[in-house]
């Protein structure tokens, strides 16, 4: 592991990772992995939760994993669409972050969402801390692209698809495309008793198909499409018992998808076929309990759970966009199709459920691949390169002359 020449003279490399706490989805399961990969000789990650009453703080206390509270008043990213409060932001919040910074003699603060960055990142650079700041999101945001060539110390992207389009500023040597971290399972669940599990708990026969949605009932991740998907597949093979799972619960920062997607499946009559499972918690036997895992998402940059299929030996069949080309080589390790079409969808997944030769095959491909390709240790040893560059570069403020205006 890379050694990362320290601000002062003893201790270990501190690192705040602040989160906002009202969800919980990859991107905290990924810098979890991170956080508990560290060698605390070297790195004291400290969690940091602006609220301490939500779904994060209730998965980090079942993780065993140790949060502060820091709860915000104003900030540039509110929640629901609000305009930012940027007087209170410049009086209150900024003084008051970058002072808590300063007390936690933190080296460096990683953030890791969109409401984290601007907030964090400014008082980072006031405070003189190094910021990573770590995009796992659309390559077009406004942040990525106008704010964080302004005050990075070090920009990480979880693909070459998410890398920012149109900088502000060249980001040359200050970019690195880093995926997400995975390990493979210490013990892999049993398929066919996990299926017998989940079939059971939805009061479903022995034989029926699970198809399964995994992640956040969000835009991006395009949940109507599923349910559009299961209805066009029950339509075309109604030979072919299935029920579509839908694993994730809805963005309290963006529109209520949950009442879009409850509202579909009535009006399809597909309330028996579709099931809402809410967010679970380890994931590993609901995916393995899964026939087909389906990814009908538009512009996502590397999705947690396409690799953990791969690890569970669950096909895939994706969206022929965004990240996931760089994670599925189509018709070897899953099949990859027009990210426009729900029909596009049908025919790979029937010829999955029919042919157990050609789904043995894929899952075959699909699991050398995610074992070959993704690890915790080598996410670990490149983030510690990132931290060694970034403690190298001059721990200048930034100037809030033309950035606090780019969220105006």
């Amino acid at each position: 592991m890379p050694e990362c020449r320290r601000l002062d003279a003893a201790g270990p490399l501190r690192v705040c990772f602040p989160f906002v706490g009202d969800d919980v989805g990859g991107s905290h399961i990924s810098a979890l992995k991170l956080i508990q990969g560290f060698d605390r000789s070297q790195v004291e990650p400290v969690v940091v939760l602006q609220r301490t009453d939500g779904p994060l703080a209730a998965f980090l206390r079942r993780e065993g994993q140790a949060f502060v509270g820091c709860p915000l008043e104003a900030t540039l990213s509110p929640r629901n669409g609000e305009q930012p409060r940027l007087a209170s932001f410049l009086g209150q919040t900024l003084p008051f972050l970058r002072r808590f910074i300063r007390e936690g003699r933190f080296h460096i603060v990683h953030t890791n969402d969109g409401r984290i960055h601007a907030n964090w990142g400014l008082a980072a650079r006031l405070a003189g801390a190094r910021l990573v700041w770590h995009h796992r999101g659309d390559p077009a945001a406004r942040g990525v692209n106008r704010l964080a060539p302004l005050i990075a110390n070090e920009v990480v992207t979880v693909s070459h698809f998410s890398r920012p389009k149109r900088p502000l500023l060249p980001l040359r040597d200050r970019l690195s495309v880093i995926n997400s971290p995975f390990d493979p399972p210490l013990r892999s669940p049993d398929r066919k008793d996990a299926k017998d599990l989940l079939l059971g708990e939805l009061g479903l026969p022995a034989g029926t198909r699970v198809l399964s949605y995994v992640g956040s009932l969000i835009e991006r991740k395009r949940p109507l499409l599923f349910v559009e998907i299961v209805a066009q597949f029950r339509q075309r093979h109604p030979a072919i018992p299935i029920v579509g799972c839908m694993f994730g619960a809805p963005d309290p920062a963006g529109a209520d998808l949950d009442a879009a997607v409850r509202a579909r499946i009535e009006a399809l009559g597909l309330q028996h076929v579709v099931r809402l499972m809410g967010f679970r918690s380890p994931m590993e036997t609901f995916l393995a309990a899964t026939d087909i895992l389906l990814v009908p998402a538009f512009g996502e940059p590397l999705g947690r759970t396409l690799v953990e299929a791969m690890f569970l030996r669950t096909p895939v069949v994706a969206t022929d966009h965004g990240g996931n080309p760089e994670a599925i080589c189509d018709g070897r390790t899953g099949f990859l199709v027009h990210p426009e079409s729900a029909d596009a969808f049908i025919y790979p997944t029937a010829r999955l459920l029919s042919d157990p030769n050609l789904s043995k095959r894929i899952a075959d491909a699909a699991e050398a691949e995610a074992h070959q390709s993704y690890g915790s240790v080598r996410h670990v040893e490149q983030i510690m390169a990132v931290y060694a560059r970034a403690l190298r570069r001059p721990a200048r403020s930034a100037r809030l002359t033309g950035v606090t205006e780019t969220f105006a």
